[in-house]
């Protein structure tokens, strides 16, 4: 073989060991493409498969219908109305301002609506929607839909509004929703949903938990921007209970149509501590909040001397007046400090040092009883009374009485009130002087309570029994409460003495000279107990009394309340009512004749065999309570 072929056989066999270790290369490339495509195909094949499947799937929660608020006769008070809205969902964009700038050309939004859909992107988890706008018309939702392909992240959506349907005449007892804030975030995935609201007030707040309901979910296929192409699954949630009240709807709201600013009138079942009605004037619309309070709106209501956000049945603090008599009789009764036929002598004035506490009625009454007291009003006989009993036995009656203590209602904020004793007096660095409790003897001084306590004190008076005021009727269908006063506990005080002061509060109301003759009821209703009281806003001087001054020359804010408590009917009380007319002037002229014409409609509306609060009266005799003889 010559040198040449030598050196072509060499070349040929390098390229030939070459191209062996080409191929076994390729040939242990394609082998281990071959066993990953195996192991991603077949090994994991299901895993994959589920990622794959979850990337185009959107499970969302269902915002389940709150439960309504009803009245006692089913009338539907607060309730649910839809509400289409536009939803934006963060992490279907990748730029929610360039998505809101184009939505703008479309629905306009203002600079306030988008900063506030910026801020609550920011504060939430970007899968969680959020609402873009409320109560879309019909023209807005379809240029939404016909420009979606250039709104990443942005959809139409229905859910439910709050509406309430009495309006004004309820609000103070029904409340509000709105928006949660963070404090209210307790871990419920409930409230992070588009267009939830919680309980702000009233009996929303209360039973805000039972109103909410449980939520539901769906799960979606969407494409990559987030739009829904079908729905593959749906749990729906459990709409939140009912919870019926114990008011009359139609009721409260002809109360509100017979008075004033500054007025307030509790109408209870005496027996069970059921609220019939309580209404106040002013008050403020419950719609409003829905779309959100404007500022204008929240200055004209705060800036409102009447106060209309202020329940004044609940949290108007008063001095009860001679309402709170028939208390200091009860103390002085039980610390045997009199006895009910003693007679003192009323001259028109005590003096007590240098200083002289006046009747009422100059003249005075002469020598007078503790029945004859209460009726005529003597606030001598009571001055005296007080000196004797003291004013802590007379604050520990009233608070037997439900005066100055916490009351078990389901309105958050309500005020306990404060029932004055020495040892507060002392905690303020001040002593109790005797002219102090003196003052207090006919419900003047440092008293605070509330037209709702004094509601209660007049049921315990007309039962003897611990009767607590509720407005909860029934949760869910089921009721919540008893019907008989018997369900409550005793007050502890001889009947003796309770039926001295109910034959008293009668002889008020029936008997010529009493103080609230002329708001008698009419005869084919029935009778009522009562008691007037009046309480001062601004002191007389004497040179003004000197001189003739009166009272109706005031100006109206300088004028005394006008105050009165009633039960009827007197043989066997249902009602219970309390009335409070700021500026009133007298409680005979103003409160009086209010509390007359509420019970004539209870009466009236709640008719015996109708199933209403009067039902066990059908055939109740007319007759005054027997009398007690000393």
């Amino acid at each position: 073989m010559s040198r040449k072929q030598r050196e072509e056989e060499r070349v040929r066999g390098i390229f030939g060991r070459r191209a062996l270790l080409l191929g076994a290369g390729q040939m242990g490339l394609l082998g281990f493409l071959a066993h990953r495509l195996h192991t991603l195909q077949v090994d994991e094949g299901e895993r994959y498969a589920t990622l794959a499947e979850e990337n185009r799937l959107s499970a969302r929660l269902l915002a389940p219908p709150r439960g309504r608020v009803l009245d006692r006769e089913g009338r539907v008070v607060a309730g649910n109305q839809l509400n289409w809205r536009a939803l934006l969902v963060a992490e279907q964009t990748s730029d929610v301002s360039a998505t809101l700038e184009t939505l703008t050309k479309i629905i306009p939004l203002t600079d306030a609506e988008r900063a506030r859909i910026e801020r609550e992107v920011r504060r939430r988890r970007r899968f969680v929607p959020v609402v873009v706008r409320e109560f879309l018309s019909w023209e807005e939702m379809a240029r939404i839909e016909l420009n979606a392909p250039d709104l990443p992240g942005i959809s139409v959506d229905v859910g439910t509004t709050r509406v309430y349907a009495e309006g004004e005449h309820l609000a103070h007892i029904v409340g509000y929703v709105a928006p949660p804030a963070e404090r209210d975030m307790d871990g419920d995935p409930l409230l992070e949903l588009p267009g939830i609201r919680v309980g702000r007030a009233g009996i929303e707040r209360h039973h805000d938990r039972t109103l909410r309901g449980r939520a539901g979910a769906v799960q979606l296929e969407v494409n990559a921007v987030g739009r829904v192409i079908r729905e593959l699954d749906r749990r729906e949630g459990v709409q939140g209970q009912d919870v019926q009240l114990s008011v009359d709807a139609e009721l409260q709201k002809s109360i509100r149509g017979k008075i004033e600013e500054g007025t307030s009138v509790v109408l209870m079942d005496a027996r069970n501590g059921e609220l019939l009605a309580m209404a106040t004037q002013p008050s403020f619309d419950p719609n409003v909040f829905n779309s959100g309070v404007s500022a204008a709106q929240w200055r004209e209501w705060t800036a409102n001397r009447a106060t209309p956000l202020i329940n004044k049945a609940t949290n108007g603090l008063y001095a009860p007046g001679s309402t709170f008599k028939m208390v200091v009789a009860l103390a002085g009764l039980e610390a045997r400090a009199v006895t009910s036929g003693e007679r003192v002598t009323c001259p028109g004035y005590m003096d007590l040092g240098d200083t002289r506490f006046h009747c009422w009625h100059r003249p005075g009454h002469g020598g007078v009883d503790m029945r004859t007291a209460l009726k005529l009003s003597c606030d001598v006989y009571f001055y005296e009374l007080a000196k004797r009993v003291g004013m802590d036995r007379i604050a520990a009656m009233g608070r037997r009485f439900g005066l100055g203590v916490p009351l078990e209602i389901e309105l958050p904020g309500t005020r306990a009130g404060l029932m004055p004793t020495r040892e507060w007096r002392q905690a303020q660095g001040r002593p109790w002087a005797l002219g102090d409790t003196v003052v207090h003897g006919i419900g003047q001084g440092f008293y605070q309570l509330t037209p709702l306590s004094l509601a209660t004190m007049t049921a315990r008076l007309a039962t003897g029994r611990a009767v607590q005021p509720h407005l909860t009727r029934a949760i869910g269908g089921r009721p919540v409460r008893g019907t008989r006063a018997e369900d409550w506990p005793s007050l502890g005080i001889p009947d003796r003495d309770l039926r001295l002061v109910r034959e008293a509060m009668w002889a008020v109301v029936n008997e010529q000279g009493g103080t609230a003759r002329a708001a008698r009821l009419p005869a084919e209703i029935g009778t009522m107990a009562g008691k007037t009281g009046t309480t001062q806003v601004r002191r007389v001087s004497r040179e003004q009394r000197e001189r003739g001054f009166r009272v109706d020359q005031m100006p109206r804010e300088w004028r005394p309340h006008a105050l009165f408590v009633a039960f009827a009917p007197v043989e066997n009380p249902v009602f219970a009512v309390s009335v409070v007319v700021e500026h009133g002037t007298s409680g005979s002229g103003a409160a009086a004749p209010l509390a007359r014409d509420v019970l004539v409609e209870a009466f009236q509306r709640l008719r015996p065999g109708q199933g209403g609060p009067a039902a066990r009266v059908a055939e109740a005799p007319r007759s005054p309570i027997p009398p007690v003889r000393p």
